[in-house]
């Protein structure tokens, strides 16, 4: 049997070039910024980071939806859920925020990332290279979330058709402390999206 040795890159090394970060924001007129949605499956993550897309776009904000469907039709296409694939799933999509806020756009990453660890990895991705991460928990309660159930995933899960699901028989760790904390089953879509509007202009990301 022929042994598959793992090759991994060596002697790389990272190239800056004339174009600084700060020139790309006085071109595009603003700074860029992930913005992370995370919460339950059915907690409104997709819907009010399309909204939000449309009412950054209205102001000419150039901004990027990362949606965890779209991701696994494409660059995570291999990747399955098991606790290490969805571990791999969340750095991969981290770093690629992380290279689209430094281009200067915002960032609308929505992943139910449901552990902590992964979430502070992508946190940390951005602080070292000092771009701004933004936490956004969409919050709603499980009954409402199950309520919902656009995929018909929770009464798979509930049937035991589906394993390991979130918030079912896997957990959902909650973030402690997120820039922005939006209760889906209590807020209206407008009043959620105008929270997220006033967070970004109060931290200077946009005018």
């Amino acid at each position: 049997m022929t042994e598959v040795v793992e090759r991994k890159a060596t002697n790389i090394h990272w190239h800056d070039g004339d174009v600084t970060r700060g020139d790309r924001a006085a071109m595009l007129g603003h700074k860029g910024v992930t913005l992370w949605f995370t919460g339950l499956s059915g907690s409104g993550k997709s819907t009010v980071a399309v909204a939000v897309e449309k009412a950054l776009a209205a102001r000419g904000v150039l901004s990027y939806r990362l949606d965890g469907d779209n991701i696994r039709h494409g660059i995570n296409s291999n990747l399955g859920f098991s606790a290490e694939d969805r571990q791999e799933n969340i750095r991969r999509v981290g770093e690629i925020s992380r290279l689209f806020a430094d281009t200067g756009v915002v960032v609308l990453s929505s992943f139910i990332s449901p552990y902590f660890e992964d979430r502070a990895l992508v946190r940390k991705m951005h602080e070292d290279n000092d771009l701004l991460f933004m936490e956004v928990f969409i919050d709603c309660s499980l009954e409402a979330a199950e309520s919902r159930d656009p995929k018909g995933l929770y009464k798979k899960a509930r049937a035991g058709e589906i394993r390991g699901f979130t918030g079912i028989d896997d957990p959902y760790e909650a973030p402690l402390q997120p820039e922005l904390h939006l209760r889906t089953d209590q807020m209206t879509l407008e009043d959620e999206v105008e929270a997220v509007i006033k967070s970004l202009q109060e931290r200077g990301i946009i005018i």
